[in-house]
């Protein structure tokens, strides 16, 4: 079958299957959401144990994790939100806001992430009273549909009303598919590569991307240098480093650099600043300046296999002193393996200009982190850096996307603004798949003001 027709054939189920959500209740699509997240939640291991043997990439334990805990945190976010029918009253304004569905998804799907950003997609698009269709990565096409064959199956065992085609998978990805698909749905979700992202724009639907991620993570004087190392150790080995939103550099005072360094040691980092080792590793993680997709969410054992490096069994991470910033050094790009490199810097500014130097060279609008116990250098690296978010002395790869422990909205889609082309500068939500119409009642007693009042 050609493309056109087996989409077609998809978009019309998705079509018949919208309009009979875009009557449900508040109550009957958040037993869908729910239904969505248990099912993973209930199958992570499972799920977990298909994407690393499918993909090849990534860490099993990180991924039951991130199934487990995107789940959780997701429905928790999402089960007290209003979605449809009217969600709220502006009395001063005497505006009332009804939200409506925006129609059909197209979600396309990377293969670093192919259970829960289906998952995740999924709940938000059902939340709005939307039906939704799965573009997953062709490396990833086996577990991303095995997720959704077990929703679906959810559904039905559990008795839950839900139309049948609701949700969709391309079960037989393709280039030619997806694009078809992005042209022909209402909105679409483009999770992955840049050109996925840049081919969604170019779709003449509506189109919510990622840009590329390259998170600076400064360490400011002064702070528990142990603590510190500890959570960026943990970010950066989580899933093998393949998460957007994983720390990429140390950012080190030059004063406690030595101190800074024996933290991350002692916390499982592999320090190296012999030059010879560092451009085995700069040779071995890029290609003509690009990432390896060989070495994309593999271990510390074999990116040092591959480097020709000998590196002790129990490091976590590889630390890399860096011989420059920005475009001086390939070390300064996004490494999707648990590699960091090292600066160090004299001042805070000084600290958030080798930072914007590195964003400005790859992942411009992304997310940095900073682990500081002073909040007026938290607000002026907030200030000064073109991100989107800021984590504060936490792990960025586990907490950017929202958790527990702040007020990042749960996600598996991170936007970053026009800096990185796209059209958010936060955490794609729910509330980005339904439109909402506003009701304008007339305010009485009106009290006109002068134009001297108005114009000083």
């Amino acid at each position: 079958m050609d493309s056109k027709n087996y989409i077609d054939e998809m978009i019309q189920k998705a079509k018949e299957a919208q309009n009979k959500l875009a009557t449900y209740s508040q109550e009957e699509l958040d037993a869908i959401v729910k239904t969505i997240g248990k099912t993973v939640y209930d199958n992570a291991e499972e799920l977990a144990r298909m994407a690393i043997d499918e993909t090849r990439m990534g860490v099993y334990e990180d991924k039951v994790g991130k199934n487990k805990g995107k789940s959780k945190t997701i429905w928790n976010n999402l089960k007290d939100k209003k979605s449809v029918g009217i969600i709220g009253r502006d009395l001063e304004k005497n505006l009332i806001m009804v939200a409506k569905p925006v129609g059909i998804v197209g979600a396309v799907t990377p293969t670093t992430n192919p259970i829960v950003t289906p998952m995740c997609n999924a709940m938000f698009a059902l939340k709005g009273g939307n039906a939704i269709i799965i573009a997953p990565h062709p490396r990833s096409k086996g577990c991303t549909t095995e997720t959704v064959s077990r929703i679906n199956k959810a559904l039905v065992d559990n008795k839950i009303r839900c139309p049948k085609d609701a949700i969709q998978v391309i079960t037989e990805p393709s280039l030619t598919y997806t694009n078809e698909l992005m042209g022909k749905v209402d909105v679409v979700l483009a999770t992955g590569g840049m050109g996925m992202v840049k081919a969604a724009y170019s779709s003449g639907k509506p189109s919510f991307g990622v840009g590329a991620g390259n998170v600076q993570v400064i360490i400011d004087k002064g702070v528990n240098y142990d603590e510190a190392a500890a959570k960026i150790v943990a970010g950066r080995k989580f899933d093998n480093g393949i998460i957007c939103s994983g720390e990429q550099t140390v950012i080190a005072p030059k004063s406690d650099y030595k101190t800074v360094i024996d933290a991350m040691v002692r916390n499982g980092a592999y320090y190296i600043d012999n030059p010879s080792d560092i451009q085995k590793f700069r040779d071995t993680m890029f290609e003509n300046g690009h990432m390896n997709k060989d070495v994309v969410g593999q271990s510390v054992a074999r990116v040092a296999e591959m480097a020709g490096v000998v590196v002790p069994k129990e490091a976590k991470v590889i630390l890399l002193k860096a011989s420059g910033i920005g475009a001086e050094d390939l070390l300064c790009k996004e490494k999707m393996c648990p590699v960091l490199s090292a600066f160090e810097y004299d001042t805070i500014e000084d600290a958030i200009n080798i930072a914007q130097t590195n964003l400005d060279l790859e992942g411009k609008g992304h997310t940095a982190a900073i682990h500081s116990d002073n909040i007026e250098n938290i607000e002026l690296a907030g200030n000064l850096l073109t991100i989107s978010r800021l984590v504060v002395n936490a792990p960025s790869s586990t907490t950017a996307g929202g958790s527990l422990f702040n007020g990042f909205a749960p996600t598996t889609t991170l936007g970053c603004g026009t800096w990185g082309n796209n059209v958010i500068s936060e955490n794609l939500d729910y509330k980005h798949l339904i439109n909402i119409s506003r009701i304008g009642l007339l305010i009485e007693d009106v009290v006109v003001p002068t134009d001297e009042q108005i114009w000083g």
